[in-house]
């Protein structure tokens, strides 16, 4: 029994033994063999001295010797930096915050060089910040947002660059300025814009005033040249129809000359109607003007006939001299009374 019990108790220490060497080959092994992500890097210290710097990928260390110091993140960052009261130059108090993007470029710098990184750029950023707006007055650190930016990021990445960190942007997240002063710039936006509609007003009637003037500048030109067209055009037809009354003159004076005593009786009647007509047109007249002798101005117009008739004879005979004709002998017509003088009633 006894000897039993021994070889039982053999059994289970080394069952044991086996098992703790092997969970002690899994412990090494995972000690020893690192696999490093991407966007990560690691340090590795031997005997707490900075030896080397794993990158993505893995990489095998040396037991009981090496060990991993840091883990960094390679990747671009987001950094918050808190609200802040700053004094401008013209003593106004401007609330202010941003945010900060950083990359670590250099794994070893940035994990020995400085405790406690984005705390230590967080402060920097804070300061510098307060250093920049202090700086300017109120107005321009309102307009001016892209000039702090730049300035901001000028200094913060010239102080970094030993951490073996790059400071990519800075960016100003809000500015407010106090209550007072925003209703002021309210009331001054508001007078400005006012100003603004009164001026463009302004040139609005402007423009329309100068162009009703000229367009009745325009409009009096036009009617300038449509008189003087007008009355170029009249001069021109009183000249054809004195022209044409002076030809009609001339004939009938040579028709006179020549003993023709129908022409001067053509030329009378025509006055005579005439004058009969613009005695009848006339608007103030009460009484109609008519012949005394109604005869006698049928015989006018018998006389006008005969007239018209001779002067198709006329006409006739001038063919017929033409083909080498003998003329026929014209007799002698008699002269057609005169036409009554018009009785005109007193009123």
């Amino acid at each position: 029994m006894l000897n039993y019990a021994g070889q039982g108790d053999i059994m289970d220490t080394s069952v044991l033994f086996t098992l703790a060497l092997v969970a002690l080959a899994f412990i090494l092994l995972f000690s020893v063999v690192k696999i490093v992500p991407q966007g990560r890097e690691m340090t590795v210290e031997r005997f707490g001295k900075y030896t080397r710097t794993l990158a993505p990928g893995i990489s095998i260390l040396t037991p009981f010797v090496e060990r991993i110091g840091r883990r960094m993140n390679m990747m671009e960052q987001v950094l918050d930096v808190p609200q802040q009261e700053v004094i401008t130059k013209d003593n106004a108090m401007v609330k202010v915050d941003a945010i900060v993007f950083i990359q670590v470029m250099e794994a070893s710098a940035a994990a020995y060089r400085i405790e406690n990184l984005p705390y230590a750029i967080t402060q920097l950023c804070s300061t510098n910040l307060r250093t920049v707006v202090g700086s300017m007055e109120l107005d321009e650190v309102l307009f001016q947002r892209d000039s702090i930016n730049s300035r901001l990021l000028t200094v913060i990445d010239a102080a970094t660059e030993p951490w073996g960190v790059k400071v990519n942007r800075i960016e100003i997240k809000d500015l407010t300025p106090p209550a007072d002063i925003t209703n002021a710039m309210a009331r001054q936006m508001k007078a400005e814009r006012e100003r603004r509609a009164v001026i463009t007003e302004a040139d609005g009637e402007k423009q329309a005033a100068i162009a009703r003037a000229e367009g009745a500048k325009q409009a009096a030109i036009l009617e300038a040249e449509g008189r003087r067209e007008a009355a170029f055009r009249d001069a021109e037809a009183r000249e054809r129809e004195a022209e044409a009354e002076a030809k009609a003159t001339a004939m009938v004076s040579q028709a006179i000359a020549a003993g023709d005593v129908n022409a001067i009786n053509y030329f009378v009647a025509q006055k005579y109607v005439e004058a009969f007509a613009e005695l009848a047109r006339n608007p103030t007249a009460k009484t109609v003007i008519v012949p005394a002798e109604m005869s006698g101005l049928v015989g006018t117009i018998a006389g006008l006939g005969e007239l018209v008739g001779l002067a198709k004879e006329q006409q006739q005979n001038r063919s017929d001299v033409r083909r080498d004709a003998p003329p026929p002998p014209r007799a002698a017509q008699p002269a057609p009374p005169r036409p009554p003088r018009p009785s005109v009633p007193r009123t």
